[in-house]
């Protein structure tokens, strides 16, 4: 008999492994629909959806390993960064899905209501917010939508080898800006940002400051959220890290 794994619970979202089987619960249906369609439109590997009865999304294992954990030294190769910033140029390229994303104002209207709760809550110094505020300002300017994963985190690349098997965790996936992907795929590990551009591909609006801005932002309006269910921003290597290093 397998036994039932859990691999990340809150509120909000389970996910459970039964074998090689993930069943993710969202609380959010219309999200767990999202994240099925995203899977069937992207141009790179997914994991394969076994069945979708919402609440409930069932998906195939993936062969290989996650690229990184935040917090924890990479152990993947330079090439295999690189042939993550290839899959995410390939994302990029595609038609775009037929729903929206966040937008800048939307964005710039969360950053408000967080940096308030950071420094009244006495979560960080209010000079340390907002000169992180200021750095993070860059990324809210105005860009050409492309095919975002919307949570492109390192734990959710898989890779063998130089080759990659997959991505997973589709539920953000949106119209969005294309450095916000490279940005999240980085943070933590910025010493391999030059790996995924590498493999990324030159363009004109490969900014490293507006990326740099993307850390930031990330890093300031997911404090409290992870916070409130059952993680640690305050982790070696995690956001507040990231908000202490770029100062």
């Amino acid at each position: 008999m397998d036994e039932v794994e859990v691999v990340v619970a809150h509120s909000e979202r389970a996910t459970l492994r039964v074998g090689d089987v993930f069943l993710k619960v969202d609380g959010d249906r219309a999200r767990a629909g999202v994240e099925a369609r995203a899977m069937a439109l992207a141009p790179v590997p997914t994991p394969e959806v076994l069945w979708h009865r919402p609440p409930v999304l069932a998906i195939a294992a993936l062969p290989g390993r996650a690229l990184a954990q935040l917090g924890r030294p990479s152990t993947a190769s330079p090439a295999a960064w690189a042939a993550a910033g290839a899959a995410i140029r390939t994302l990029h390229d595609a038609p775009l899905p037929p729903w929206p994303g966040r937008s800048a104002d939307d964005l710039a209207a969360a950053l408000d209501v967080e940096c308030a709760w950071l420094v009244a809550d006495g979560v960080l110094p209010r000079d340390l917010v907002a000169r992180n505020r200021r750095i993070a300002e860059a990324a809210l300017r105005p860009w050409t939508p492309v095919f975002v994963h919307g949570d492109l985190q390192p734990s959710h690349v898989f890779v063998e080898g130089e080759r990659v098997t997959g991505l997973i965790d589709w539920s953000e996936a949106a119209r969005g800006d294309a450095l916000f992907d490279l940005a999240l795929l980085t943070l933590g590990h910025r010493e391999h940002l030059g790996d995924v551009l590498a493999g990324y591909g030159s363009g004109p609006d490969l900014d490293r400051d507006v990326i740099r801005g993307w850390w930031v932002l990330r890093s300031l309006l997911t404090v409290r959220w992870l916070a409130e269910h059952g993680f640690d921003p305050a982790a070696p290597g995690c956001e507040i890290d990231v908000l202490r290093a770029r100062l």
